[in-house]
């Protein structure tokens, strides 16, 4: 007998795993993470802006952060998400794996670039300058070009095999830069900032700039979720264009 058959629970697996099953939750997941999205957004950016008290030292610049640090954590979140989704393909060859990683890898060179520019708007006025080979600095933007690497090298194959399979490479070898960017305010003398809300033992932020700075946190990973659902769908059907169950798609919204 079919093991698949005989295991409803590894039936189920393979069917969410399937494309058009994705596709399907994905288009009913979407509407309610961004709903999720927008209403932290709106308690994250009035709290960041409007509510929590000017910083005694940073002034109002301070309040760049509420954009910076979440933009900074997704950089890498999705990256670390990208590299598990591309080691996943190279070792199953789990063709939803590579979507994931696909889909991510736009999303994050956004957050990436956005945390870079929020730094240097912050760094000007704090350190004179806009910018300064800081090793967290530094190994950001190495971050953002090997999210631009990766999505050149997925394109420039004809066979999406073979680009799936070089971008995976580079992805997973890439991966080494996270800990590097994490842990760079303390391995060398960096003028960056140090660690503030992950001392947990003591934070070195008031509860009341603290509150609405996890909401954006919040806001982010939501909307990292509602982007990305949206571009899995697309990958999808890029991907699929040739099967039936697209063309009774595409023929049934025509």
């Amino acid at each position: 007998m079919n093991q698949t058959k005989a295991n409803p629970w590894r039936r189920r697996f393979h069917e969410l795993g399937s494309p058009p099953s994705v596709y399907a939750l994905a288009g009913r997941l979407a509407p309610w993470l961004a709903g999720i999205c927008l209403l932290l957004f709106a308690g994250g950016l009035t709290g960041g802006l409007f509510l929590a008290p000017t910083d005694y030292q940073q002034g109002e610049s301070y309040r760049i952060i509420y954009i910076h640090v979440p933009a900074a954590w997704l950089s890498m979140f999705v990256y670390a998400v990208m590299a598990i989704s591309s080691a996943i393909h190279l070792i199953w060859r789990m063709k939803l794996a590579d979507i994931v990683a696909r889909a991510s890898a736009p999303i994050g060179a956004v957050y990436t670039f956005l945390a870079l520019v929020t730094g240097s708007l912050w760094g000007k006025p704090m350190w004179g300058t806009w910018w300064v080979w800081d090793a967290r600095l530094t190994s950001e933007l190495i971050l953002l070009f090997l999210y631009l690497g990766y999505m050149a090298l997925v394109s420039a194959f004809d066979d999406r095999r073979t680009a799936s399979r070089a971008g995976a490479i580079l992805a997973v070898v890439g991966v080494i830069n996270l800990p590097i960017i994490h842990f760079s305010v303390e391995w060398w003398n960096t003028l960056h900032q140090g660690p503030t809300v992950t001392k947990f033992d003591q934070p070195s932020i008031a509860v009341s700039m603290l509150v609405p700075l996890l909401m954006m946190a919040l806001a982010f990973q939501f909307h990292y979720g509602w982007a990305l659902l949206a571009r899995i769908r697309s990958e999808i059907l890029e991907s699929e264009r040739r099967t039936a169950w697209v063309s009774d798609l595409v023929g049934h919204r025509s």
